[in-house]
């Protein structure tokens, strides 16, 4: 791409005023955006309006800085822009009804067209469990040769990534930022690692900071880039729920793991069960059902057996408090705590908010 061809497009991405929307009609009306400021005024005004129309008129303050500085981005082998008239634009975006005008990649292009993708997303804040799975599917998954896609936050996204890159397949963060920023900070390793085994996406200029607002965005494209989306453990009002939605307009298919009636971040799951989300029990549910090549699968390692079977048992799988797990095995305090925190340790219990317990896995 010349830096015409590209000043022109970042002069329409970042016209005040104009929008996604009226940026798409403007290119249907009148093709590449060199085209559209070449149109008189009226026919730009018979498009979108006098306001917009005027607003086009204008150069945006600043367009010559961020254009060179992208052209010095683009100037990395690993960096990329992709724009809606790229042939090499994502199939799955072109298909949404919002597609993104233009997409910024760091990392493997190819793969944006992996042929076996899926989302994993949820919770920010998961239960030792619902982190747990995340990573255990992600991993299965990833070792049948699907690509993980996921924002790259906290909590499920961070797990799904984190057993993507395990399981040996790329893996696709989509990010609410500019590329030239890791939101979160604690996740620049993990950001470091998954561009050099997959793939990073932003829609958002560079130098484009930590808005909440265009994180709900960002699911559209989470969705759009998957031919699935599993939600592992949400709230009833939560991004992934979003993403789960886009999903489903899209025709995407909905997947979704139960968990303890008793647990706030496995309502939004049920909910998407009872509206017609496929119920997961393993990641084989998934792979059968999006008939995705499970040749490649690597034989998954029977769990270790686990210690302490008797307390395992005490403890269920349901939280549980540490008086009600003392009355259910009649130990005292100090050999309680001793043998939970072995437990601990060796990763088959985590601790939850309120001092509550639960079994991790299925040791």
């Amino acid at each position: 791409m010349g830096p015409q061809e590209l000043a022109a497009w970042l002069r329409l991405l970042l016209t005040p005023g104009v929008g996604a929307d009226s940026a798409r009609k403007l290119l249907t009306a009148f093709g590449l955006p060199e085209a559209v400021f070449e149109q008189p005024r009226t026919a730009l005004e018979t498009v979108v309006g006098k306001k917009r129309a005027d607003a086009l008129g204008n150069v945006p303050d600043g367009l010559p800085g961020a254009v060179a500085q992208l052209q010095e981005w683009l100037a990395s082998d690993n960096h990329h822009l992709l724009t809606l008239a790229d042939p090499r634009f994502p199939q799955g975006l072109l298909e949404m009804a919002d597609p993104p005008l233009l997409i910024h990649v760091l990392g493997d292009l190819t793969t944006l067209d992996h042929p076996q993708r899926l989302a994993i997303v949820g919770s920010r804040n998961p239960t030792p469990q619902g982190e747990a799975n995340a990573r255990q599917f992600a991993q299965t998954l990833s070792e049948a040769g699907v690509c993980v896609v996921s924002g790259l936050a906290l909590g499920v996204d961070g797990a799904a990534h984190e057993g993507a890159l395990a399981g040996g397949s790329p893996t696709i963060a989509v990010v609410g930022t500019g590329l030239d920023r890791v939101y979160p900070q604690r996740h620049r390793d993990l950001a470091h690692r998954i561009a050099g085994q997959g793939a990073i996406v932003s829609e958002y200029p560079l130098g484009t900071p930590a808005l909440s607002e265009n994180f709900p965005r960002r699911n559209r494209i989470i969705a759009g880039l998957s031919q699935g989306t599993l939600v592992v453990e949400a709230a009833v009002r939560s991004g992934s729920l979003i993403t789960a939605r886009l999903a489903a307009e899209q025709g995407r298919e909905v997947f979704a793991i139960p968990g303890s009636i008793h647990s706030p971040q496995a309502r939004g799951c049920h909910a998407l069960i009872r509206q017609g989300a496929k119920l997961v029990e393993s990641a084989q549910d998934i792979l059968e059902d999006l008939r995705l090549d499970v040749a490649a699968q690597a034989p998954v390692p029977a769990p270790a057996a686990a210690p302490d079977d008797n307390l395992l048992k005490a403890l269920g799988h349901d939280p549980v408090s540490l008086d009600v797990l003392q009355a259910r095995t009649g130990l005292d305090t100090a050999t309680l705590q001793a043998r939970l925190l072995e437990l601990e340790l060796e990763g088959h219990v985590g601790r939850l908010p309120g001092g509550l317990l639960q079994r991790i896995g299925t040791s």
